[in-house]
Protein backbone atom coordinates (compact mmCIF):
# COMPACT_ATOMS: atom_id res chain seq x y z
CA UNK A 1 0.00 0.00 0.00
CA UNK A 2 1.68 3.62 -0.80
CA UNK A 3 0.46 6.48 1.23
CA UNK A 4 1.16 9.98 -0.07
CA UNK A 5 3.92 12.18 1.43
CA UNK A 6 3.78 15.70 2.19
CA UNK A 7 0.75 16.53 5.07
CA UNK A 8 0.17 14.48 7.22
CA UNK A 9 -3.00 12.10 6.76
CA UNK A 10 -4.82 9.89 8.73
CA UNK A 11 -4.66 6.16 7.93
CA UNK A 12 -6.78 3.48 9.28
CA UNK A 13 -5.91 1.06 11.91
CA UNK A 14 -6.01 -2.07 9.54
CA UNK A 15 -4.22 -0.35 6.64
CA UNK A 16 -1.46 0.32 9.13
CA UNK A 17 -0.78 -2.96 9.98
CA UNK A 18 -0.59 -3.60 6.61
CA UNK A 19 1.82 -1.35 5.76
CA UNK A 20 3.70 -2.68 8.97
CA UNK A 21 3.42 -6.47 7.44
CA UNK A 22 4.58 -5.46 3.41
CA UNK A 23 7.53 -2.97 4.40
CA UNK A 24 9.91 -4.12 7.06
CA UNK A 25 11.00 -0.22 7.39
CA UNK A 26 7.70 1.12 7.76
CA UNK A 27 7.98 2.04 12.01
CA UNK A 28 4.73 2.59 14.31
CA UNK A 29 5.51 5.42 17.01
CA UNK A 30 3.69 5.22 20.55
CA UNK A 31 3.41 8.49 21.64
CA UNK A 32 0.92 7.53 24.93
CA UNK A 33 2.57 8.07 28.27
CA UNK A 34 4.40 5.37 30.04
CA UNK A 35 1.43 4.53 32.41
CA UNK A 36 -0.94 3.86 29.10
CA UNK A 37 1.96 1.80 27.99
CA UNK A 38 2.04 -0.34 31.17
CA UNK A 39 -1.48 -0.41 32.27
CA UNK A 40 -3.52 0.20 29.21
CA UNK A 41 -0.79 -2.08 26.78
CA UNK A 42 0.58 -1.49 23.68
CA UNK A 43 1.04 -2.81 20.27
CA UNK A 44 2.45 -5.78 19.70
CA UNK A 45 4.96 -6.06 16.12
CA UNK A 46 7.22 -9.14 17.86
CA UNK A 47 5.15 -11.22 14.89
CA UNK A 48 6.92 -8.96 12.41
CA UNK A 49 9.97 -9.13 13.94
CA UNK A 50 10.29 -5.44 15.52
CA UNK A 51 8.37 -3.31 18.00
CA UNK A 52 7.00 0.26 18.41
CA UNK A 53 9.32 3.24 19.23
CA UNK A 54 7.94 4.57 22.56
CA UNK A 55 8.52 8.21 23.35
CA UNK A 56 6.40 10.39 25.06
CA UNK A 57 4.56 13.20 23.57
CA UNK A 58 3.39 14.75 27.01
CA UNK A 59 4.40 13.47 30.26
CA UNK A 60 2.69 11.23 33.17
CA UNK A 61 1.39 12.79 35.48
CA UNK A 62 1.59 16.28 34.54
CA UNK A 63 0.63 15.80 30.85
CA UNK A 64 3.05 18.58 30.29
CA UNK A 65 4.51 18.46 26.48
CA UNK A 66 7.69 16.44 26.00
CA UNK A 67 9.99 19.65 25.09
CA UNK A 68 12.40 17.24 23.90
CA UNK A 69 10.03 14.73 21.77
CA UNK A 70 11.52 16.05 18.21
CA UNK A 71 15.31 14.99 19.37
CA UNK A 72 14.22 12.05 21.47
CA UNK A 73 12.29 10.66 18.20
CA UNK A 74 15.20 11.32 16.07
CA UNK A 75 17.73 9.88 18.47
CA UNK A 76 15.43 6.33 18.44
CA UNK A 77 14.92 6.79 14.70
CA UNK A 78 18.83 6.78 13.54
CA UNK A 79 19.39 4.02 16.12
CA UNK A 80 17.28 1.86 14.08
CA UNK A 81 18.29 2.73 10.64
CA UNK A 82 15.11 5.26 9.54
CA UNK A 83 16.35 8.24 7.50
CA UNK A 84 13.94 11.55 6.59
CA UNK A 85 12.28 9.43 3.70
CA UNK A 86 10.86 6.34 6.32
CA UNK A 87 7.13 5.48 6.24
CA UNK A 88 6.04 6.37 9.95
CA UNK A 89 3.10 5.77 11.57
CA UNK A 90 2.45 7.56 14.49
CA UNK A 91 -0.24 6.35 17.58
CA UNK A 92 -2.31 7.62 20.87
CA UNK A 93 -5.19 6.13 22.61
CA UNK A 94 -7.58 7.62 20.42
CA UNK A 95 -5.65 9.83 17.58
CA UNK A 96 -5.37 13.48 18.92
CA UNK A 97 -1.85 13.06 20.08
CA UNK A 98 -0.22 11.09 17.51
CA UNK A 99 -2.15 13.32 15.09
CA UNK A 100 0.47 16.51 16.63
CA UNK A 101 2.87 14.09 16.74
CA UNK A 102 3.35 13.32 13.64
CA UNK A 103 3.18 17.12 12.19
CA UNK A 104 6.16 17.79 14.24
CA UNK A 105 8.18 15.64 13.17
CA UNK A 106 6.71 15.99 9.84
CA UNK A 107 8.02 19.89 10.03
CA UNK A 108 11.69 18.57 10.40
CA UNK A 109 11.52 17.22 7.13
CA UNK A 110 10.25 13.45 7.50
CA UNK A 111 8.27 12.97 4.36
CA UNK A 112 6.01 9.95 5.21
CA UNK A 113 4.47 10.73 8.69
CA UNK A 114 0.99 9.17 9.23
CA UNK A 115 -1.76 9.36 12.04
CA UNK A 116 -3.04 6.42 12.94
CA UNK A 117 -7.10 7.05 12.73
CA UNK A 118 -8.61 6.05 16.03
CA UNK A 119 -5.83 5.09 17.61
CA UNK A 120 -4.94 2.50 20.06
CA UNK A 121 -8.22 2.35 21.53
CA UNK A 122 -10.44 4.50 19.94
CA UNK A 123 -13.12 6.37 20.98
CA UNK A 124 -15.66 5.96 23.49
CA UNK A 125 -18.18 3.66 23.05
CA UNK A 126 -22.28 3.94 24.65
CA UNK A 127 -21.00 2.76 28.16
CA UNK A 128 -18.54 5.61 27.88
CA UNK A 129 -15.31 2.86 27.53
CA UNK A 130 -12.84 2.50 25.37
CA UNK A 131 -10.81 -0.23 22.97
CA UNK A 132 -14.29 -1.50 21.85
CA UNK A 133 -15.52 0.49 19.07
CA UNK A 134 -12.41 1.21 16.96
CA UNK A 135 -8.81 1.13 17.21
CA UNK A 136 -5.92 -1.52 17.23
CA UNK A 137 -7.51 -2.96 20.42
CA UNK A 138 -10.90 -3.50 18.78
CA UNK A 139 -9.54 -4.34 15.51
CA UNK A 140 -8.29 -7.51 16.96
CA UNK A 141 -4.94 -6.62 16.12
CA UNK A 142 -2.01 -7.64 17.79
CA UNK A 143 -1.34 -6.25 21.38
CA UNK A 144 0.36 -6.74 24.75
CA UNK A 145 -0.23 -5.71 28.29
CA UNK A 146 3.15 -3.73 29.64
Amino acid sequence: MAFDSGAVDDVPVKDVWEALTGNSKALLIDVRTRSEWAFVGMPDLSGLGSKPILVEWQTFPDNRLNPAFVEQVAEQLAAVGADHSSELFFICRSGGRSLMAARAIAAQGYTHCHNVADGFEGPLDPHRQRGTVAGWKAEGLPWLQG
